[in-house]
């Protein structure tokens, strides 16, 4: 509407200008320029969209384009037959017929450009919606594998205590039921309070002591406020699970398990440590610290940072997280 009245109104200049006469002008322009903008914008650029065939959208495009002109050309000089001499030379005229030919396809090009943009837009959410689920379910997948790999090497704890008879096997059976009831109920959230993830670990801790009748020394250490922090859930299990399979053996003497967790503000801080076993008795690593670092990707990304030391005489993990 602004396009057009500006362009009639700049041919009009003078105070005695007709403004009755520049509105109907103006309006026969748009409606017939809303039209071809519409039926392209409507009709046809959606099929061009979804069948790429360039050809046959042109082909329609100016069949649809060469009819609403001619139209809007015949109304023009019927509405205006009884006008001046001049006025009825100029709408006979190649001046006038490429005049609304190039205005009307302006016009047409700039809402077509609207199209486009709108289907870029709708198609960047629709790409960033699918990454979200593609996310969460790779996410979710990620937590399910710990479940069997921590009930693994959970079971076999068990069956040792079961095995020697031993007197702790209901409270190893007590710890492993509340360690359950974590995994199933509250890590199905995307946060967990620290202050929870902190128990299980000790509850997971407790049991390796069971196990190695308290014959191997191993430090657990929580410094800082842990306030309401939350974390995601079961995300420093990995590398404590990692440290008793790869650092601790009844076998052999001299194993030690250090853990430290330190809080500070948003900070958190975790520490993992442990002695190193003879080549003998070294297994091979699963699928735990891949899963985990790519968890932490997900979970965290550009708000962790991950150090791994694979020293001579011990094996040390830092984790920084920002507990946003």
């Amino acid at each position: 509407m602004s396009f057009f009245l500006y362009q009639v109104s700049s041919y009009q200049r003078g105070p005695e200008q007709d403004w009755n006469r520049i509105i109907t002008i103006v309006s026969i322009q748009v409606i017939f320029a809303a039209i071809i903008s519409y039926a392209n914008y409507f009709y046809l650029l959606p099929r061009l969209l979804e069948k790429k065939q360039i050809l046959e959208y042109l082909l329609k495009f100016i069949i649809l384009f060469a009819v609403v002109i001619t139209i809007r050309i015949l109304f023009d000089r019927y509405l205006h037959g009884g006008a001046t001499e001049h006025r009825s030379g100029y709408l006979n005229s190649t001046r006038y017929i490429v005049q609304v030919v190039t205005s009307n396809l302006f016009i047409v090009m700039f809402v077509s450009m609207l199209r486009f943009a709108q289907d870029w837009f709708d198609l960047e959410a629709k790409r960033k919606e699918i990454e979200r689920e593609k996310l969460v379910t790779e996410l979710n997948f990620l937590k399910a594998q710990i479940n069997p790999h921590f009930l693994f090497n959970t079971l076999n704890n068990l069956y040792y205590l079961a095995y020697s008879k031993s007197d702790n096997t209901t409270v190893v059976i007590d710890k492993l039921s509340k360690m359950m009831r974590y995994m199933i109920y509250d890590s199905n959230h995307p946060k967990v309070l620290l202050s929870k993830e902190i128990e299980y670990m000790e509850n997971y801790v407790s049991l390796e002591r069971l196990r190695l009748n308290d014959e191997t020394p191993i430090h657990f250490e929580v410094k800082g406020n842990l306030n309401d922090s939350k974390i995601a859930p079961l995300i420093f299990i990995t590398f404590l699970e990692n440290a008793f399979k790869h650092g601790v053996s009844n076998t052999q003497k001299d194993c030690w398990v250090r853990v430290l967790i330190e809080v500070n503000g948003k900070e958190c801080i975790y520490t993992v440590e442990n002695s190193k076993l003879t080549r003998d008795e070294e297994t091979k690593s699963g699928i735990g610290l891949a899963n985990i670092k790519r968890r932490l990707e997900l979970s965290y990304p550009n708000d962790h940072e991950l150090h791994v030391q694979n020293l001579e005489d011990k094996y040390s993990v830092q984790l920084k997280l920002n507990l946003i």
